[in-house]
């Protein structure tokens, strides 16, 4: 059910369309990332207060570029072309668009040449984050330049007339520092949109959908501790109560302490039926031997499937299967410019289920980003200790050992994993980070302990920032904190003798080691 005020976002392919949603959620404003050619008539069926036309990889000068239903400039709405879009406008509506003999990309300061309400705020020059190649050689009747920098004589145009608007920058993105104002000022000034997308209005009305949807049925969950499916759980648990059943499968693989945090809040505290399933020696036994990570990640996905499966069938008749599934997975499931595809990642839910098991999707948080489900969760009263909790691999740490995954080398990285936590969490700069974690490495090192020569484990630190995990950067976590770290894995877990810390980015490096 969407909001009566929001913004529709047309997807023409840019790695920043999320962003472009996500900034407009931060105004607290619903926004929706739909597909670049959706019809003009379910626009105006679906009454958005504006629409944001996104950039792209493509050249609207090239044959087949994607483009826009032209009736949507018939429907009266203000609109904002951001890169590829401002360049699409232009050619729709009868400017030109010229083929730039180089990309421009980086910062620019833009210098703004008329007055417009989208500089409401902002100083007459400004920095930008400029990210195109082909540029608007002549914008169309009834457009004027309001923005130029020295190598973009068309840096902004705009149809004040029409509410119509074009940017050569990205407002969207960190490096445009003023951009979140750029962004208020069409959506809440231009567009009128309200400022209600509240994350208690959602919870009461998601929780009032599921009860009318669940009925008197019951519905199956499985929990990882995670913050999807534990705030899918905490949303459910509201809505139903005792006829959601969770099952938590402890593989073995999993952080110290983790299935007695699970049980600790969701069953002692929470009253949910909760189904523990004690699997670590079957995973371990599988993964025996195993050292290509690939083949780690099939067994234990094929396993966990079985795992849940069995559990599922002693339940009887259950009609409803939870998952966790969000907006990004719903995104990155179909292409913007080409067909849409129906399938969720199979990482992020329990895909391969026997045909015998036989579920209804219920995937109440599919509207919504990262940031927003944990705001969910406090709404909801869940633990900071869930809801701040940093990404974990469906492998669980199999994938954070290299090499051959034993019970004996599980058991020395949930030690040091344990060390890493508990002390950048003394860090005040701490909710800063993405993850934070360590890697066991398949090689040992000589060292000296004491008097006597050691020959042990080494662990990589792997600590980084990052938005949303597309990419990240690895963070310059102050010596003494990594001193600390070093310190206490080295004096206080037996057979490691060696930390090093990883300062790789992504890319061209991956976040997981493996």
């Amino acid at each position: 059910m969407t909001p009566s005020s929001w913004i529709a976002v047309l997807d023409f392919g840019s790695q920043y369309t999320q962003l472009i949603a996500r900034r407009v959620r931060e105004l607290k404003v619903y926004s929706e990332i739909l597909r670049h050619d959706t019809p003009a008539s379910e626009l105006a069926r679906r009454a958005p207060r504006g629409v944001i036309l996104s950039g792209g990889p493509a050249s609207v000068l090239d044959p087949g570029a994607p483009t826009c239903d032209p009736k949507l400039f018939e429907l009266d709405l203000p609109v904002l072309g951001i890169c590829y879009g401002e360049q699409l406008m232009a050619q729709m509506l009868g400017g030109t668009v010229c083929r730039g003999t180089s990309r421009e990309y980086g910062h620019a300061t833009v210098r703004r040449t008329q007055a417009s309400p989208l500089w409401t705020d902002l100083p007459e020059e400004f920095s930008v984050w400029m990210s195109h190649g082909d540029y608007v050689g002549q914008v169309p009747p009834g457009f004027e330049v309001i923005a130029q920098t020295s190598s973009c004589p068309t840096a902004a145009m705009a149809c004040e007339r029409r509410r119509w608007y074009g940017l050569q920058f990205h407002p969207e993105v960190v490096h445009t520092p003023l951009g979140t104002t750029i962004l208020r000022n069409f959506v809440l000034g231009i567009c009128g949109a309200a400022p209600d997308w509240e994350m208690a209005d959602f919870a009461r009305r998601t929780v009032d959908e599921l009860r009318q949807r669940i009925g008197h049925e019951q519905v199956v969950c499985a929990l990882s501790g995670g913050v999807d499916s534990s705030v899918v759980a905490a949303l459910i648990h509201r809505a139903i109560g005792p006829r959601l059943h969770c099952i938590f499968v402890d593989n073995g693989l999993l952080r110290r302490g983790e299935r007695q945090e699970v049980e600790r809040t969701f069953r002692d505290a929470m009253g949910v039926d909760l189904h523990v399933v004690h699997a670590a020696q079957r995973f371990l036994e599988a993964l025996r031997g195993i050292e290509d990570p690939e083949q780690k990640r099939k067994i234990i996905g094929r396993l966990f499937i079985e795992v849940f499966s069995e559990e599922a069938r002693r339940l009887g008749p259950v009609r409803y299967l939870a998952q966790g599934t969000l907006y990004p997975d719903v995104i990155e499931s179909r292409s913007p410019i080409g067909g849409p595809s129906a399938t969720i990642k199979s990482h992020h839910n329990v895909g391969g289920l026997p045909p015998d098991l036989k579920f209804e999707l219920i995937e109440p948080v599919r509207e919504l980003f990262k940031d927003e489900v944990r705001a969910l969760g406090r709404e909801l009263g869940l633990p900071d200790s869930i809801i701040e909790r940093q990404p974990f691999p469906g492998p669980g740490l199999a994938v954070r050992i290299l090499g051959e995954v034993t019970a004996e080398r599980v058991a020395l990285l949930q030690e040091a994993d344990l060390r890493v936590q508990e002390e950048i969490r003394k860090w005040p700069e701490y909710r800063r980070i993405w993850q934070s974690f360590a890697v066991l490495l398949p090689i040992r090192t000589v060292g000296v302990m004491g008097d006597s020569r050691t020959y042990e484990h080494v662990v990589a630190l792997r600590i980084v920032e990052s938005l949303d995990g597309m990419t990240a950067d690895w963070v310059r976590v102050p010596y003494d904190i990594l001193a600390a770290i070093s310190n206490r894995i080295i004096n206080e877990v037996r057979g490691i003798n060696r930390v090093v810390y990883d300062i790789s980015s992504k890319p061209p490096a991956t976040i997981e080691w493996e």
